[in-house]
C-alpha cells in the first residue's frame, strides 16, 4: 500500500521526495486514515478495466492480457467457460444464464459465464463490475479478425458490445493462429492504452486491433486501416460417421483481392499494426442517398398507378 502511495502522490502531486512525504502523512493522520486515504485515490487512479474473448475463460492470450494490464489497473476478466469462437454477437434468450467464479491463483478475479462473449460483456458490466467500467478489452484472440472475420468473430462482438454500452472498447487479435505471439499482442495494448487518449473514440465506436505475429521489437508500428473485402471462398465437405451417417465439414480458403494501403490486411503483412474503427451499425452511406432517389421514383409510380 505504500508504494502505491507513493507512486499515486507522484503521478497527482508531482512531490520529489514521496518517502518523507508519506512519513508525514502516516504520523499526522494516522494509519487509519492513511489506509483510507490510499485506498479512495487508487480507486480514483487506477482504471477498471473488463476482459473477455471467445476462446474460452482460460485461453492463452486472455490470460496474458489480463496479467499485464493488472500490474497497474483493476481488471475482471469475464468470458465464456470454453471457446465460443465464430458466435459473432449472438446473445443467451431461452435458457439461464450462469456465472462461476474461476480460481487461477491470479490476484485480479476471473468469472466464467455459460454464455457468449456478447453475454460475458453484459454480465461482467451489469452484474459483477455493478455498471463502473473504464475499459472493455476483447482477446487478446489466437488468429487475425481483418475483413469479413468481423461479422463471424465473438472477439469482436464482445467489443462492440462494450461500444454499445457507451464504454471505450477495444478488440485485439494476433495476426496468427498457427504461430500466435501473445506477448507482443499484449505488450502493444498496454502501451497504446498507455498512450493513447481513449476519450476521442466516439460513443458506439470500437477499436479493433490486429497485431502482426512478430517479436515486438521487429513490428514497425501503426496503421489506422479500413476493413477490407478479405472473405472465404466456403465448401463443405461429406463425411461419415462411426455408424454410416453423412455429416458435413466446412472447409474453405482465404480471398485476398483488395490490395489498398489502407486495408486492414495489407497493413498486417507488411508488419505493422492495424487499428479499424469499427461500429455495430451497418448501413451502407455510399448507396444511401442514390437508394433514396431510385426508391422515391418507383414510390411515386405506384402512387399515380393506384390514383388512375
Amino acid at each position: 500500500c505504500y508504494v502505491g502511495f507513493q507512486k499515486s502522490i507522484e503521478k497527482v502531486f508531482i512531490v520529489q521526495d514521496t518517502e518523507m512525504f508519506g512519513g508525514i502523512i502516516c504520523s499526522r493522520l494516522g494509519v487509519g486514515i492513511w489506509l483510507t486515504f490510499c485506498f479512495v485515490l487508487g480507486r480514483w487512479l487506477f482504471v477498471r478495466i473488463l476482459i473477455t474473448n471467445d476462446d474460452g475463460v482460460t485461453a492463452e492470450g486472455l490470460i496474458c492480457l489480463a496479467d499485464a494490464l493488472s500490474v497497474d489497473n483493476e481488471v475482471f476478466v469475464v468470458a465464456p467457460e470454453s471457446e465460443r469462437s465464430g458466435m459473432g454477437h449472438a446473445i443467451t434468450l431461452h435458457v439461464p444464464l450462469w456465472i462461476k467464479e474461476v480460481d487461477m491463483g491470479k490476484k485480479y478475479r476471473i468469472f466464467a459465464t455459460t454464455g457468449t462473449p456478447a453475454d460475458s460483456v453484459k454480465l461482467g458490466y451489469d452484474v459483477i463490475m455493478d455498471k463502473r467500467v473504464d475499459l472493455i478489452l476483447s482477446g487478446v484472440n489466437r488468429g487475425p479478425n481483418l475483413g469479413t472475420d468481423l461479422i463471424y468473430s465473438g472477439t469482436v462482438s464482445g467489443a462492440l458490445e462494450g461500444a454499445m454500452l457507451g464504454i471505450p472498447s477495444i478488440a485485439v487479435s494476433t495476426a496468427s493462429w498457427s504461430e500466435p505471439n501473445f506477448e507482443s499482442a499484449t505488450r502493444f495494448v498496454v502501451e497504446f492504452i498507455r498512450n493513447f487518449d481513449l476519450s476521442v473514440i466516439p460513443k458506439f465506436t470500437a477499436l479493433n486491433v490486429n497485431v502482426p505475429a512478430l517479436p515486438y521489437d521487429e513490428i514497425k508500428g501503426w496503421r489506422i486501416t479500413r476493413q477490407s473485402k478479405r472473405r472465404y471462398k466456403d465448401y463443405f465437405e461429406a463425411r461419415k460417421d462411426p455408424f454410416g451417417n453423412t455429416y458435413y465439414w466446412m472447409l474453405g480458403h482465404v480471398i485476398e483481392d483488395d490490395p489498398d494501403e489502407e486495408s486492414d490486411y495489407v497493413v498486417v503483412k507488411r508488419g505493422y499494426v492495424s487499428i479499424t474503427p469499427i461500429s455495430a451499425f451497418l448501413t451502407d452511406w455510399r448507396i444511401f442517398e442514390k437508394l433514396k432517389e431510385v426508391l422515391e421514383g418507383v414510390q411515386n409510380k405506384v402512387v399515380r398507378r393506384s390514383n388512375t
